[in-house]
């Protein structure tokens, strides 16, 4: 997600991740199977501090640079911020569903 909104759709550079020429769309949910726990976690911590990085001197209002295929007019770095902030949300409700559906504790 941070790759695509921050180096694709603001920076409008190209999509160089390994899925992307891909004719299997579920390929980026498949690849982590086979990589290490703490490579992945090295991995999304290098990748946020670099992300971290190529924004800290933007403006909030900067506008995106890449196109985007459901509207003509750019998104500001405000608004992709805060869809970052939803996705995350949503998706950590989801792997909590997965754990109290293995584990069967709910309300922790």
């Amino acid at each position: 997600m941070e790759h695509h909104w921050i180096e694709v759709v603001l920076l409008g550079g190209p999509d160089r991740e390994p899925w992307a020429d891909s004719d299997d769309p579920d390929l980026e949910m498949r690849m982590a199977l086979e990589v290490p726990l703490q490579e992945l976690l090295a991995d999304y911590r290098a990748r946020g501090d670099r992300y971290r990085a190529a924004i800290a001197g933007l403006d909030l209002d900067t506008p995106s640079r890449g196109e985007l295929s459901w509207r003509t007019e750019p998104v500001t770095l405000r608004w992709i911020l805060l869809h970052l902030i939803e996705e995350t949300a949503r998706h950590n409700g989801h792997i909590d569903i997965l754990r109290e559906m293995a584990d069967g504790v709910t309300g922790v």
